[in-house]
């Protein structure tokens, strides 16, 4: 069968977070700096076609091709780690310890935001002719998401804060799902296909996405939009991170955990 049953594939998650664990530090930061890389061109790919086609909706329904790309490579995203190595910790598997998760998530974190910013810096001297024309109208939409979704929610205060942490939760429920759809089949088409559907929601409804934002808010800053550094960190980065965390763990890794390997005992009838 092209298709997995939950336990099977959940245990191949399981097996997945382990291998992150004793994965080498220059595989990790790699494998990572070409994921945050792949998923920044995905961005300008999708805004360019928004822009260009006034159809933001056929932007987000061609955006996980990126997202595809990366995980066919085996490239590491932050929300992805941070639902896969938590499953092999509560499996007890050896050497799968709190402070190499920690790490684990740094390393890849550290990654993610090198090849953002790669791409951010190309972008920026892409859309302003190496900084000697205006930003174009793709970079101009980039900025004014930048302003919008840090501004916007520190207006709000502490409402702000807490949809932008509920968006991170929710978009890391979705991405992880796009996770876990690499592993239910063992064909290509397959695994496509289970991992464009929950890319496609997260994307269009606007969730917030850890390393989409270390491409976009960067970019945005570098192009001159109004907003600082420090409202890109403390309004934008930090309750994302918190959420996707949250939601990779919660929603996903710990449903199909408990309920397809650590499962209830069955009940009995008399």
């Amino acid at each position: 069968m092209s298709y997995l049953q939950p336990n099977e594939f959940v245990t191949k998650l399981v097996d997945a977070g382990e291998a992150k664990i004793y994965m080498g530090t220059r595989d990790t930061l790699i494998r990572a700096f070409m994921a945050g890389a792949t998923l920044a061109l995905a961005v300008i790919f999708a805004i360019t076609i928004a822009v260009q086609t006034g159809s933001f909706l056929l932007g987000a329904l061609l955006f996980p091709v990126g997202f595809c790309m990366l995980y066919l490579m085996g490239y590491d995203l932050l929300t992805g780690v941070f639902m896969l190595v938590p499953i092999a910790w509560l499996d007890k598997r050896p050497g799968v310890t709190l402070p190499r998760m920690l790490k684990c998530w740094g390393l890849v974190g550290l990654g993610n935001l090198g090849g953002a910013l790669f791409i951010a810096i190309f972008g920026y001297l892409n859309f302003s002719m190496g900084g000697t024309e205006v930003i174009s109208a793709v970079g101009q939409k980039m900025m004014e998401v930048g302003e919008s979704r840090t501004v916007g929610y520190q207006e709000a205060g502490a409402a702000g804060w807490l949809v932008l942490f509920l968006r991170g939760v929710f978009c890391n429920w979705m991405v992880s799902m796009g996770v876990v759809g690499a592993t239910i089949s063992t064909h290509v088409s397959g695994k496509i296909m289970a991992m464009w559907m929950p890319i496609i929601v997260f994307f269009y409804l606007g969730f917030e996405h850890s390393v989409v934002n270390m491409f976009l808010f960067p970019i945005g800053l570098m192009m001159g939009a109004e907003f600082s550094l420090y409202q890109y960190i403390m309004w934008n980065e930090i309750p994302t991170v918190l959420g996707n965390l949250v939601g990779g763990l919660t929603l996903v890794g710990l449903v199909l955990y408990t309920t397809h390997v650590r499962t209830q005992a069955k009940k009995t009838f008399s």
